[in-house]
């Protein structure tokens, strides 16, 4: 028996004063209510209750300690309800951690509207495009481009990520439009070097059959930052291939062109995912703002399984 019931079972006898009142209360025999007092009386070397044929009565230590001891079940109680509570209402210290790209141009737009919503909640904002060891460094959630394998972490799919090959209008007025696989070469391209790998983010073309394969490419511009990528784009430096959420302000206010319907690169992994520590009970807080991430994406033409760029108008569509 722990600690805590032999407790409680000493208290249910000094209210009750017998052992068989005590044992009805807490729903067992008598002789375990009697078993946990004694038990607890040599644990602590003193007698806590005079015992009798006809009587039980709580020694002066037995009082004493009976203060104390429901004093701090009392204590105990408070703390865990206060937890519960904490857990079950969307307030407290939110940390979330973002891709700086996503964080910039999907997260950061929704988060005015989240903390009107849920005025209890602290939001710590952290963009970093590194690893982040997110238990560690005591982060809610992480947003990221493509799946973790971390068995204490849960990888929640906020969308797949769609490529598109994007050019600005004054490029492509200036240089054409590719009307051939082969014409791309002849083009200006900006690459992007990840940052954690320094490896050159590959680039798929489509062919005739409107296929997309894997391209060796001379890459003109090159540059670790998504924002300077599409805005190098933008400003008519070359062609840019762009995950979606990249290319889309370009799109929406014609600065960028696509030139071909949005592709999804063949990686399984591929996509955009909420991370976040498994845990048995989810604090309401980061539950709250799941929830709220994923209808706001939703209400994008963002889900799980596509994206606004699959429906996006392009110069060429494939027969």
């Amino acid at each position: 028996m722990d600690k805590l019931r032999s407790l409680t079972l000493f208290l249910a006898t000094c209210d009750e004063q017998s052992f068989a009142a005590a044992a009805r209360v807490c729903n067992t025999d008598p002789s375990t209510i009697s078993k946990a007092v004694s038990r607890l009386e040599a644990e602590l070397g003193v007698t806590l209750f005079q015992r009798s044929t006809r009587q039980l009565k709580i020694t002066s230590a037995g009082r004493h300690y009976a203060q104390t001891v429901r004093s701090s079940i009392q204590a105990l109680s408070s703390c865990e309800e206060e937890l519960r509570q904490h857990n079950d209402a969307p307030k407290g210290r939110l940390r979330v951690n973002s891709a700086v790209c996503y964080g910039h141009l999907y997260l950061r737009p929704l988060l005015k509207t989240f903390c009107q919503r849920y005025p209890q909640i602290t939001l710590e904002l952290s963009l970093d495009d590194m690893h982040v060891d997110i238990i560690e460094q005591d982060i809610d959630v992480a947003l990221r481009t493509g799946y973790v394998k971390d068995s204490r972490l849960v990888a929640r799919c906020l969308s797949p990520m769609d490529f598109v090959v994007c050019a600005s209008p004054a490029y492509l007025e200036q240089y054409g439009t590719p009307a051939n696989y082969a014409e791309f070469t002849e083009h200006a391209w900006i690459g992007f070097k990840i940052k954690e790998t320094q490896q050159l983010q590959p680039i798929f073309l489509p062919d005739e059959q409107g296929e997309y394969q894997l391209s060796e490419l001379n890459r003109t511009h090159i540059t670790d930052d998504g924002e300077a990528m599409a805005q190098l784009c933008a400003d008519g430096l070359g062609f840019a291939q762009l995950p979606h959420f990249l290319a889309k302000a370009g799109l929406e206010s014609g600065a960028l062109v696509s030139l071909y319907p949005a592709f999804r690169a063949p990686m399984p992994e591929g996509g955009v995912f909420a991370i976040y520590p498994k845990r048995e009970y989810l604090p309401a807080r980061v539950r709250v703002f799941l929830d709220f991430l994923v209808a706001a994406l939703e209400a994008q033409q963002e889900t799980p399984t596509h994206t606004w760029a699959q429906h996006w108008p392009s110069r060429v569509q494939f027969s």
